[in-house]
């Protein structure tokens, strides 16, 4: 994940997802095809401000039940009108907003804002619209984000393939996948349906949010702590540079009016 990716590479005493799968500092390449930078950090310097780390409210739609679609959760007219002030896609919106509800359902103790699954969404794909993607009506981004080779070149990690490339279509390399740039090996074991079609998709925003946001619950408890929001950025990406330009994107959607 990180603009970028969730790798298995370890950064700082970062804790283990299940039996593999760490969060690496690994990014898509930018469009010029320049060869990302790595990550020397272990982890963010400064404390982000208050925005944050407190959750901007959702208000919720007429009828709001755990079995809904991640977008049916959110009201619809707060969706329209958060998404022109934010300059996010309206579906890509009803996806974290719906996703911040459904784990505040499932998570109580987090306090996970639809503000911090944006700005993650924002840095990793743009929202899924990086290199001319987009959000389609049923949430299914394409084309689809593929990240670089995690070959062990210059500025990326090395990690060997672990699925056959059936999520990435590399059978020599893993790559990060998705909206929400989640490695094979961490999809299999955090996938979610976020739009109750009875299928997990990395491609769908609506599951990939959903996972997002229960990965960033699990890994950091409560994030409307400093140590807990940094926590769980941190767990996604190990880099002071995203934790900081996750920090910053959070701080200005909170603002919003």
């Amino acid at each position: 994940m990180s603009g970028r990716a969730l790798l298995p590479v370890a950064a700082g005493g970062l804790a283990v997802l299940g039996a593999a799968a760490l969060v690496a500092a690994v990014t898509i390449p930018p469009s010029n095809g320049a060869a990302p930078s790595p990550s020397t950090s272990s982890g963010p310097r400064s404390t982000p401000s208050a925005p944050a780390r407190t959750p901007a409210p959702v208000p919720t739609a007429t009828v709001h039940a755990a079995h809904l679609p991640l977008p049916e959760r959110a009201d619809a007219d707060w969706v329209a009108r958060t998404a022109r002030a934010a300059g996010v896609p309206p579906r890509a919106l009803a996806a974290y907003a719906g996703a911040a509800l459904a784990v505040a359902d499932t998570h109580p103790t987090c306090g996970l804002g639809w503000n911090t699954l944006a700005a993650i969404g924002e840095v990793e794909s743009a929202h899924g619209t990086l290199q001319g993607g987009a959000v389609g009506a049923d949430g299914r981004v394409q084309p689809r984000v593929v990240g670089v080779p995690l070959d062990g070149s210059p500025g990326v990690a090395a990690i060997r393939d672990t699925d056959g490339g059936v999520l990435d279509g590399d059978t020599a390399w893993d790559r990060a996948v998705g909206p929400m740039q989640f490695l094979p090996g961490t999809w299999a074991e955090h996938a979610q349906d976020g739009d109750r079609d009875g299928a997990s998709d990395v491609d769908d925003l609506d599951d990939a949010a959903l996972a997002a946001a229960v990965y960033l619950c699990d890994a950091g408890g409560d994030l409307t702590d400093p140590a807990g929001w940094i926590a769980a950025v941190h767990a996604y990406n190990p880099s002071a540079e995203y934790n900081a330009r996750v920090a910053g994107a959070a701080e200005r959607l909170a603002a919003l009016p």
